[in-house]
């Protein structure tokens, strides 16, 4: 795939009729999403900064500064408003566009040298991560993925290159300052982003405003974080079904703490905390192990591309139904001798519980009783100590008072179902033997 120079994205940007930038291949390439007005409007709304003196406000990877001009538009244009734009063409084109009571730099802002402390960091920064052309978006960027971690703390994994945006963006605040991001949910579960939420816990009061999917043809769940400077705790808010009403913001939260340390953020009420406490958690009881995924089935070299006499399909997410798995369809494409399973995954050697993991957060798993190999999935084999009633726990895993529980207290934070969700879903008793059942 042939990388494009910003010079070259850049000839492919347009204003629009409306006055905003469109700019389809860099948006792609830089991770830029446009922020809906709506969305924009009540994020400004959240500032409330005192009319009675000058605020600094700071909007980066600034596009068209919507978030500006609509501060400015509520507020007054008596205050200090920059923005910065790491492509040259659309900060040009955006100083256009806006008033002269805003700066726009054009500039990194992961690597700009800032001078000063800002009231308010606001702002939509981009999403994706960062890497080579073929395999993840923001490919433009790759070459400063390595400065990025050397002035980035939080960095972690893969990670999202707006978890390091939400990193500056809070250092650069004055005492009393808010950051208000509009960012997708995965922060808020994902072990990428552990770092990250341990260090937000230590910044200050953590609100998260639950949107769900407000961009318009982008498959992400969204959230509105706000964080205050020097106050201390998390307050969760579901939006979803009460945006657009004018009294959003005296909607009470749904979840509320005095203090916050970091750990993952989800909807957990205290009927569904009380849930969790009538049994162990998963992980006490299961192993949870992830199958071989397709690099690995190429190295070994024990696979065939066409059906073979005593070869049987190597299975994938499509083969596993509630409480059924389909032994006889090859999505994969491959087939092995059962007998080489164990070079893969030894517990591909035993029956054992087959978790769907790309079945958003509804529950989907089968036990496998005839040991296949698997591309893929989650797969629970008991811990030490622990014996199993196997019917009992795939009937009581996809029932439904575990798909609401996942459904009310993780919504759609996360994409698919992930090993730290897995960890703390309560198993009963009573699909335990009860001479091995240990708290």
């Amino acid at each position: 795939m042939v990388q494009l120079s910003f010079e070259e994205f850049s000839e492919q940007t347009i204003i629009n009729p409306s006055g905003t930038l469109e700019k389809p291949a860099v948006s792609r390439a830089l991770g830029h999403v446009i922020t809906p007005m709506e969305v924009v409007e009540f994020m400004v709304s959240l500032a409330e900064p005192t009319r009675s003196r000058e605020c600094r406000v700071l909007e980066p990877g600034c596009g068209d500064a919507r978030f500006l001009r609509a501060f400015a538009k509520k507020y007054g244009d008596q205050h200090r408003l920059v923005g910065i734009e790491i492509n040259r063409d659309i900060a040009i084109q955006t100083r256009k566009l806006v008033q002269s009571n805003i700066t726009i730099i054009e500039g990194d802002f992961l690597l700009w040298q800032f001078n000063e402390k800002f009231d308010f960091v606001i702002g939509n920064p981009p999403y994706g991560i960062v890497g080579d052309s073929s395999h993840y978006p923001i490919h433009l960027l790759n070459d400063r993925k390595e400065n990025y971690k050397k002035v980035t703390n939080t960095w972690k994994g893969k990670y999202n290159i707006y978890g390091a945006f939400i990193e500056k963006g809070v250092r650069l605040l004055a005492p009393h300052g808010k950051l208000i991001f509009i960012v997708p949910t995965t922060w808020m579960i994902l072990d990428d982003f552990s770092l990250l939420r341990c260090f937000l816990s230590q910044q200050g009061r953590i609100s998260v405003f639950y949107l769900g999917r407000v961009f318009s043809g982008v498959n992400v769940s969204a959230v509105v974080l706000l964080l205050e400077k020097d106050k201390t705790g998390i307050r969760l808010y579901d939006l979803r079904h009460t945006f657009s009403r004018s009294d959003n913001l005296r909607i009470s939260p749904s979840v509320e703490k005095t203090q916050y340390s970091g750990e993952i953020i989800r909807f957990e009420t205290e009927d569904w905390l009380s849930f969790e406490q009538t049994g162990i958690p998963l992980s006490k009881v299961f192993n949870i192990y992830f199958a071989a995924r397709s690099p690995e089935f190429r190295k070994k070299g024990i696979i065939s591309t066409v059906p073979c006499s005593g070869y049987v399909p190597v299975l994938t997410g499509r083969n596993l139904r509630v409480g059924f798995v389909d032994y006889e369809r090859c999505f994969s494409g491959w087939w092995m001798r059962p007998e080489d399973a164990p070079l893969m995954r030894w517990f591909y050697s035993i029956p054992h519980l087959v978790v769907g993991h790309t079945k958003g957060l509804r529950m989907v798993c089968a036990m496998d009783w005839k040991c296949y190999p698997w591309r893929e999935e989650y797969h629970l084999v008991p811990r030490a100590g622990f014996t199993v009633d196997w019917n009992a726990v795939e009937k009581y895993l996809n029932s439904e008072i575990v798909q609401r529980y996942l459904s009310e207290v993780y919504l759609d934070i996360s994409p698919h179902l992930t090993k730290t969700i897995l960890h703390r879903i309560p198993i009963l008793e009573d699909v335990i033997q009860p001479r091995q059942f240990h708290k």
